[in-house]
């Protein structure tokens, strides 16, 4: 995996403009943060960030992946001012689970979600080396 940074651009803060890598993809379904029994056990921004990245991870271990293999990540987000101003919270969680590791990444406010009560739902993707795990 190489994190492409053009000569003479301003390095990005918390994400990487872009990646090269090779090997088996895993898409990850966008995340909201709810439980494994898709129970919200709480309305906070972080805290459903949080869960949302929790879930990520998990998944990502069932395919031998750990968060260092991905490659992209999109937030959707239901309040981007809420998600601005939270913004040294949600990137303590982000390091606490995924590290300070920053793929390509894309954040956006849309309308609302079609589970009621998310607030944030993140979709990724993960590139393994081309050998199945043992």
């Amino acid at each position: 995996m190489v994190f492409l940074q053009p000569p003479g651009w301003a390095r990005p803060k918390g994400y990487s403009n872009a990646v090269v890598c090779s090997g088996r993809m895993v898409f990850v379904a966008g995340q909201v943060g709810w439980d494994q029994q898709e129970v919200f056990r709480t309305d906070d921004l972080v805290g459903q960030v949080r869960q949302s990245l929790t879930n990520i991870v998990g998944i990502l271990a069932e395919a031998g992946a750990k968060p260092t293999d991905i490659v992209r990540m999109n937030w959707y987000l239901a309040d981007q001012k809420e998600y601005n101003a939270r913004l040294g919270e949600i990137g303590a969680v982000y390091q606490d689970l995924i590290g300070r590791h920053y793929p390509a990444m894309t954040a956006l406010q849309v309308a609302g979600f079609v589970e009621d009560g998310a607030k944030i739902e993140i979709e990724v993707t993960a590139m393994l080396p081309t050998e199945l795990p043992a």
